[in-house]
């Protein structure tokens, strides 16, 4: 059985970063769909970021598109929180 959705949750996306490019849209989904983004996010320990005015705007994007450069330091900003969220989980 499904676990019921979170009340605040009805929009998630998913970035995908290689160190090389811009990141891209991995995934993204409404509802029970971007319950299932953050489930997966969740049980491979990728940190998770709530700004819903950045997920309304990637959420415009299609699966595949790098993010446009105007949204470059916002996602710089959460990547490299991520990475330190990361390296302070493995000390």
């Amino acid at each position: 059985m499904k676990k019921p959705l979170r009340p605040e949750l009805q929009k998630a996306v998913a970035l995908i970063y290689d160190g090389q490019q811009a990141p891209t849209l991995a995934a993204k989904g409404l509802g029970q769909e971007a319950e299932e983004i953050i489930e997966i996010a969740e049980e491979h320990g990728v940190p998770l970021c709530d700004n819903a005015p950045l997920v309304e705007l990637l959420s415009t994007l299609e699966l595949g598109d790098n993010i446009p450069e105007n949204l470059y330091i916002a996602i710089a900003h959460i990547i490299s929180f991520a990475y330190m969220i990361r390296e302070q989980t493995r000390l």
